[in-house]
């Protein structure tokens, strides 16, 4: 089944939940990113101006409400 197939005709919850899913690869990517600069070999050196603290929080707890409501959606259907 291709991906355009798959999109066109998936429901609220699927595309809920594919949502989710990036929302929570977009926090791993955070956390990476914050252990990557309290890592940093120059403590004195240019840290940089990204939040990924503030972006872990947001992007979990969204991807977090959003795979609830898919969940939740696919079990009632």
């Amino acid at each position: 089944m291709d991906m355009g197939h798959f999109l066109t005709f998936a429901s609220d919850a699927e595309i809920a939940g594919l949502w989710g899913l990036g929302c929570i690869i977009v926090a791993l990517l955070a956390t990476l990113a914050e252990v990557r600069r309290n890592r940093r070999a120059r403590i004195d050196g240019i840290v940089g101006w990204m939040p990924w603290r503030a972006i872990f929080l947001l992007a979990a707890i969204a991807g977090g409400g959003l795979i609830l409501l898919a969940v939740k959606g696919l079990l009632a259907a």
